[in-house]
């Protein structure tokens, strides 16, 4: 079936007036499309001094282990972005206790906003996008199987910040200020 309306419209890679950089620019209309970095929200679920993960049941890096975490949808905030993550995650009612760690992933173009957090009420399961989800004492963390970088980096703030308060939230390491090293170099 033939569409009514015609796509015409061609965009090209220019560094417009006024800018820095190249942009995705309409070449009939000089419309600039933004290409901005995603925001990825989560939690570090802590039970009794043990970690929720969850075993990615979809790509990228299916069958790692991660936090409950994803991209923030247009229209929540930042919180509901994580409390929605971890129902859909680990079907878990989450109790954010603040702002954990905040990472630059520059490598791949996405900021991480990362909560410390608790259930709300009790019980977890794997949801759709998860093959399983289990409590972890700290000597018993997957550490080599845990499918981000930014995993490992949040389970150590995690650590480090104990069960009081959080004060000023993590950011990348010294080591990849940037957060543009792969996974095996960032370790």
């Amino acid at each position: 079936m033939a569409s009514d309306t015609t796509d015409s419209t061609r965009f090209v890679r220019r560094i417009p007036e006024g800018e820095d950089r190249e942009r995705l620019t309409c070449s009939d209309c000089g419309f600039i499309a933004y290409e901005n970095p995603k925001i990825v929200v989560g939690s570090v679920v802590d039970v009794a001094g043990q970690v929720l993960l969850c075993r990615r049941a979809i790509e990228p890096r299916r069958g790692f282990w991660t936090i409950p975490a994803g991209y923030m949808e247009l229209g929540e905030t930042v919180e509901e972005g994580a409390v929605r993550e971890a129902r859909e995650e680990a079907c878990a009612d989450l109790a954010l206790d603040g702002v954990l760690a905040i990472y630059s992933i520059a490598r791949i173009g996405q900021v991480q906003i990362l909560f410390r957090a608790r259930l709300a009420s009790p019980g977890f399961a794997a949801g759709p996008e998860s093959l399983e989800v289990r409590l972890f004492d700290w000597a018993d963390i997957p550490w080599d199987d845990l499918a981000f970088p930014s995993v490992h980096w949040v389970l150590r703030a995690w650590r480090e910040a104990g069960p009081g308060p959080l004060g000023a939230p993590r950011g990348n390491p010294p080591v990849d200020r940037r957060g543009t090293t792969r996974l095996e170099a960032a370790l």
